[in-house]
């Protein structure tokens, strides 16, 4: 028989522990799952790609530079060989992974900061409601609706960070060489703040300059010399340059500054002295890189330095925002009070709902792995996927992301295609001494004019770059054979 008194212990041993599972399902439920959409074009080629290497030989370059600067890749695949579980089985339930260990270094946090069980379940509350809030003008959220390397930086980091606050060195390394095994860029903004809270604690050890070059490395690297092409891929990217955000977009830079100054304000006169220098170190950390941005975004002849995004630190600036501020909140103002928890967050989470449900209209709001699918382009995708020949290379419409709610074709389909108007040329602008962007832009224009291509057009791209297949939007009507096609496409193999 069971004892009872026994299983109530365990429960209450891991209370917290069943909370954060608890908030890892309606992270799920108010933000949905979307594993082939924005990033995952780049993402999800590249560990396909380890599982099977006859795929994707054209156009790799525009996901395996990425691929080949990081562990996440290999890490992701070596895990589905082990476990034997299906692609999309495997990625869901490290999205899931992701997103509890985010929560659960959040949870570590609010403990080190705060009192009151209440301000640290309200911290860990008010960031797992805010996952998919925009960051300024970064055009990044705090957490994606797919896996991506920043699901796994994020936990590093804010472990890492933790570490620091306990003053636990080998754990700060430990999670810091993980953070930047797994994506390097957002791994230097984050140790980067570390130091700072560091020296904020004023550990002489940690004083000195050596330690602080990788959290510079990237602004001291030589710049690579540009070319008319690389300036065509950067300029699709406006968010690189701080100076083309719009007025709200500066606000959201400069806000959460204020914001520390006025909690480290707080957090002294309450005796609260780690809260005070966490924020303290925000306000420098923050400032360093905005300065940092206006210096490498503005002069022309840093041009290919923008590809670093000095403003992407913002990132971590967010996620400490929120959680402070639902810490402060909950202890001052929500307290044990029932009422007040639901008046805060059932509105905010009903409205972050809705927003991702007008981001992605035509597509469910969580894409449960191994389900078939209702939007018509991933229909496409799939049929290709288990329809064609793995060379196969494929055109369609270089704007086809704006019209999928944002779905990648590689990604999906499992197939080359040509460069398109929307990812590609994001990859193309972080590598500016390979010939991504030459290669980009001949593509590019190869296909322009899409909408009033013909028969000619499309043999035209067969003879130039060996393309066999192409996807078109009804009503078009050519007349080569296309063997699947659904109210919105059909897929046309040309003879």
């Amino acid at each position: 028989m069971f004892n009872s008194s026994r299983i109530a212990a365990v429960v209450r041993a891991n209370l917290a522990y069943i909370y954060l599972a608890l908030l890892t399902a309606g992270v799920l439920l108010v933000h949905g799952y979307h594993p082939g959409i924005e990033d995952a074009e780049i993402y999800v080629p590249g560990i396909k790609r380890i599982l099977d290497p006859s795929l994707y030989p054209f156009g790799a370059e525009f996901f395996l530079n990425h691929a080949r600067l990081t562990l996440f890749a290999q890490t992701i695949a070596a895990s589905i060989r082990l476990s034997h579980l299906s692609f999309d089985v495997a990625v869901f339930i490290w999205y899931l992974g992701c997103t509890f260990l985010t929560l659960l270094a959040c949870w570590r946090l609010s403990v080190e900061l705060f009192r009151e069980s209440c301000a640290r379940w309200a911290a860990v509350t008010m960031v797992a409601a805010v996952f998919t809030i925009p960051v300024a003008g970064t055009a990044l959220y705090i957490e994606d609706q797919y896996l991506t390397s920043r699901s796994i930086v994020i936990f590093t980091i804010l472990f890492a960070t933790c570490s620091a606050l306990k003053q636990q060195k080998r754990w700060w390394m430990f999670w810091s060489v993980i953070a930047l095994c797994i994506h390097p860029l957002m791994a230097v903004f984050g140790i980067s703040f570390t130091l700072i809270l560091w020296w904020k604690h004023g550990n002489s050890s940690f004083d000195s300059a050596p330690l602080l070059m990788p959290a510079v490395w990237p602004f001291i690297d030589l710049l690579p010399a540009s070319s008319k092409a690389y300036e065509s891929a950067l300029a699709t990217r406006p968010y690189f340059f701080i100076l083309q955000w719009q007025w709200y977009e500066w606000l959201g830079a400069l806000a959460p500054l204020v914001l520390f100054l006025l909690i480290a304000r707080l957090a002294e006169t309450r005796s609260q002295p780690k809260l005070a220098v966490l924020s303290r170190a925000l306000v420098i950390y923050g400032f360093f890189y905005l300065v940092a941005a206006l210096v490498l975004t503005i002069p022309a002849r840093f041009e290919t330095a923008a590809r670093f995004q000095p403003m992407r630190s913002l990132h971590l600036v967010y996620i400490m925002l929120f959680l402070l501020g639902g810490g402060i909140l909950g202890e001052y103002i929500l307290r044990r009070q029932v009422w007040r928890w639901i008046a805060l967050f059932l509105p905010l989470c009903a409205l972050m709902f809705f927003a991702q449900c007008q981001l992605l209209p035509a597509t469910p709001h969580i894409e449960w792995p191994d389900v078939a699918p209702q939007n018509d382009w991933i229909r496409v995708f799939e049929w290709i996927r288990t329809n064609t020949p793995a060379d196969a290379l494929f055109a369609i419409d270089p704007q086809h992301m704006t019209k999928d709610d944002q779905h990648g074709f590689r990604a999906i389909a499992e197939r080359s295609r040509l460069a398109d108007a929307v990812k590609d040329s994001g990859a193309a602008t972080m590598f500016p001494e390979t010939t991504a962007a030459v290669d980009w832009l001949e593509q590019l224009n190869a296909q322009s004019g899409w909408d009033h291509f013909r028969e000619k057009d499309f043999r035209n791209l067969k003879s130039v770059y060996g393309v066999s297949w192409v996807v078109l939007q009804k009503p078009v009507a050519i007349g080569f054979p296309c063997p699947y096609e659904n109210p919105t496409l059909r897929v046309c193999r040309i003879d």
